[in-house]
């Protein structure tokens, strides 16, 4: 198995209690390399997820290679999907990651479905696919490759510096699909930046990242996402933020307010009361009723934000992805990096 060269370190005897839902569990492992944290390898048995018919997102399918994220952000919305797992939304999240170690091998075979419908399919959307762990498992590059040969536009969105490895495959891949790339940087505080995000590279690296997307011949808009109320939300902060976002050379900037559904809640509101306790009474005015910022807090940040966006230069422009499809029958041709990282042969046998 592809996965078996990995030697992350000692296998566990036993998984946790709730990972006995699982019934497609490898092992559990540890490391000296991530110290803290415990991967539980899993036999996926499907790669492709796709969206409720009613969901708000402007893509109908996603991917998550990993479940769980050691980049530990205090606000991120996706905590509570480690519940499902009897796994808490807090310190569990961020330290007992799912990796699914067939992903890509599983995504060739559902690609290659007659069925398929060749609708874009978007990355990042749940938890990291450039997490540390991804330098280990090499998910990543099978994914993309599968997705460029089987004609598959595609989008990543992550905090991970780890996408600079990939950059030459990408490049490949957007020869022959739509390729939208995007880097999370929401916090221009450093100090801050560590603080409610204390797994992810700093703010000045993911800008460098920025940049060597934007070398590599490929477009990068940045998401500010979220705007933390009454600590990124000043005229200075956005301001420098959008200095060092064009400087980078990135193609756009999206934003939005910071949103506490349940699991993130809990977690970040326990961060504030810790580092900024003058701020409490203020989030539960603001949050006590929804999991959104109030309407009048978010055209108030609107009213303020984009026209700094605008006079950056960082719109962004629409565009369709299902209308840019390139020609997917190339990416098999001879000494091809997308030829070099396909998955093993989709119609083999396989273990489930």
């Amino acid at each position: 198995m592809r996965w078996s060269g990995q030697e992350l370190g000692s296998e566990e005897s036993a998984a946790l209690p709730g990972l006995a839902k699982l019934s497609n569990l490898v092992r559990s492992v540890t490391t000296p390399e991530f110290a803290g944290i415990r991967f539980h390898e899993v036999l996926a048995k499907s790669a492709l997820n796709k969206m409720p018919g009613q969901s708000a997102m402007p893509f109908g399918w996603t991917i998550n290679p990993y479940r769980g994220c050691s980049h530990a952000c205090f606000y991120c919305y996706a905590r509570s999907t480690h519940t499902y797992l009897d796994l808490d939304a807090g310190k569990d999240f961020d330290s007992e990651i799912i990796v699914k170690v067939n992903v890509a091998e599983v995504l060739s075979k559902e690609l290659a479905k007659p069925s398929w419908g060749h609708e874009p399919v978007a990355l990042g959307t749940n938890t990291d696919p450039y997490q540390r762990a991804e330098g280990r498992y090499r998910l990543m590059p099978g994914i993309i490759a599968a997705l460029a040969e089987s004609g598959t536009s595609f989008s990543i969105l992550t905090k991970g510096n780890l996408l600079r490895r990939d950059l030459p495959l990408l490049a490949e891949a957007a020869h022959h699909v739509h390729v939208d790339l995007a880097m999370s940087i929401a916090i221009h505080d450093d100090e801050l930046q560590q603080s409610v995000e204390p797994g992810t590279p700093t703010t000045k690296s993911r800008l460098e990242t920025v940049r060597a997307v934007r070398d590599a011949g490929l477009d990068c808009s940045v998401f500010m996402m979220p705007i933390l109320p009454y600590l990124t939300d000043t005229r200075d902060h956005l301001e420098h933020a959008m200095d060092q976002i064009r400087d980078a050379g990135a193609s756009a900037v999206l934003y939005t307010a910071l949103h506490l559904r349940p699991g993130a809640r809990e977690w970040y509101l326990e961060w504030l009361g810790r580092e900024h306790p003058e701020l409490v009474d203020r989030y539960a005015a603001m949050y006590g009723r929804s999991s959104y910022a109030p309407k009048a807090y978010r055209e108030w940040l609107g009213a303020k934000i984009r026209p700094i966006i605008r006079s950056h230069g960082l719109e962004r422009g629409r565009m369709n992805p299902t209308t840019l499809l390139r020609s997917a029958g190339l990416a098999r041709r001879a000494g091809s990096l997308i030829s070099q990282e396909l998955p093993l042969d989709p119609r083999a046998p396989t273990l489930f």
